[in-house]
């Protein structure tokens, strides 16, 4: 799946969308202390009351928000075990299939109780099981709009699981219209936190707007944090690489070709060569990812100007630090966020943030026989509300 891809199905869960129909819901309550089903409950979504369908709405949104490979993961299933007959990809599979709601709910149960086998959860958990039908307009120009009657769609049938804690609200001075008076609150129910779930996932994957019954999207809680436990023994599925790992493994491998020391201007020009490709590519084809291989990085490494690079240093260093020879790069992940003042320089005199086509500016001289981090800057510097005024660097 692509950012395009989950974007259009995220934003059609809404009311009254004939492109995402819910058929169920299913409920299960987990209590932390016992980590077992306290209750469950299923029912036809439409039967629900509008009020709730809007905070479930809500709530699928929210787990399918965020950035492929900081948030959101494609995961491959491994193969099933030997005569294993609670694999996450046979039951999701037969629970998209089935006729029956009891088969369909008796099918994701095996997978609450999955999760709750062997996880020590913080509070009482919430889990979700939603299952319906995704519809994609086969004219773009219908994309936008609702479908008539006759119009030709891509169909994806699908299920959503959503995971969210619950706690008690908290206890209050509150007026009583009724007898006049002012009292505490005595609300005791517990309050499912339906706008920050803490995992869920989407299965199938689509590409192409084919469904991807090898593959299943998993949500994490927290951005560069899923849960390796939930994605290996929940949902079965292979390991992941997320855009940290990613920028790490960028790191390694640079620093084997050019060494641990490199000049302000040599990591500027490399990251804005890679943000070029990005950008570039990207705009060329929405539905492809750049990467970097060790033929990209050699030419990156030489546009950038760094000395002495040649194929073979370059592919000895990708061996050094990834197993995978086939290994590829995200390009998107390897670099800064050019938007916003991602790169940090900390030192002990100052901590300073700026975007990564202003590391140019930035460099560490020597005077006087002291390091001294130099920035350029075309306005005055402004200090507590003071314009600096110019020193003379040599006297």
């Amino acid at each position: 799946m692509n950012k395009k891809d989950i974007a259009d199905i995220r934003k059609h869960f809404k009311p009254d969308t004939d492109l995402l129909r819910i058929s169920d819901i299913y409920n299960v309550y987990v209590r932390q202390e016992s980590s077992e089903i306290y209750h469950e409950e299923s029912q036809p979504f439409a039967l629900m009351e509008k009020e709730q369908q809007d905070l479930f709405f809500a709530n699928f949104k929210k787990v399918l928000g965020g950035k492929l490979g900081m948030k959101l993961f494609e995961v491959r299933f491994a193969p099933p075990a030997e005569q294993q007959n609670d694999h996450a990809q046979q039951l999701l599979y037969a629970g998209l299939n089935s006729t029956e709601v009891e088969d369909w709910k008796a099918d994701m149960q095996v997978i609450a109780q999955k999760m709750v086998a062997d996880a020590q959860y913080e509070k009482d958990l919430v889990i979700t099981f939603i299952r319906g039908k995704y519809y994609k307009a086969t004219k773009k120009n219908l994309e936008e709009l609702e479908m008539a009657e006759g119009d030709e769609a891509y169909t994806t049938p699908f299920i959503l699981c959503s995971m969210n804690y619950t706690e008690l609200p908290k206890r209050s001075l509150v007026f009583d219209f009724i007898g006049r008076a002012f009292k505490s609150s005595e609300l005791a129910d517990p309050v499912v936190k339906l706008a920050s779930p803490i995992g869920g996932f989407l299965f199938p994957c689509f590409t192409d707007n084919a469904p991807d019954v090898n593959h299943i999207l998993y949500a994490a809680g927290k951005v560069n944090h899923p849960d390796y436990q939930f994605i290996e023994e929940v949902l079965n599925g292979e390991e992941i690489m997320t855009a940290e790992d990613d920028k790490a493994v960028f790191e390694e491998i640079v620093k084997h070709v050019v060494g641990e020391e490199v000049n302000a201007t040599t990591l500027a020009k490399v990251y804005d060569e890679i943000n070029r490709i990005t950008t570039v590519e990207e705009d060329e084809e929405e539905d492809y990812v750049p990467t970097i291989d060790t033929k990209e990085l050699e030419r990156v490494l030489k546009v950038s100007g760094v000395e002495n690079v040649n194929a073979e240093r370059v592919e000895q260093a990708f061996q050094s630090v990834v197993e995978d020879e086939l290994y590829e790069l995200k390009a998107s992940h390897v670099v800064p966020n050019y938007n916003t003042k991602s790169i940090k320089i900390s030192t002990k005199v100052a901590n300073i943030s700026l975007s990564p086509q202003d590391l140019k500016y930035v460099k560490q001289v020597s005077f006087d026989g002291k390091r001294c981090l130099l920035i350029e800057v075309e306005e005055d510097t402004m200090v507590e509300g003071f314009t600096l005024l110019e020193e003379a660097l040599f006297e």
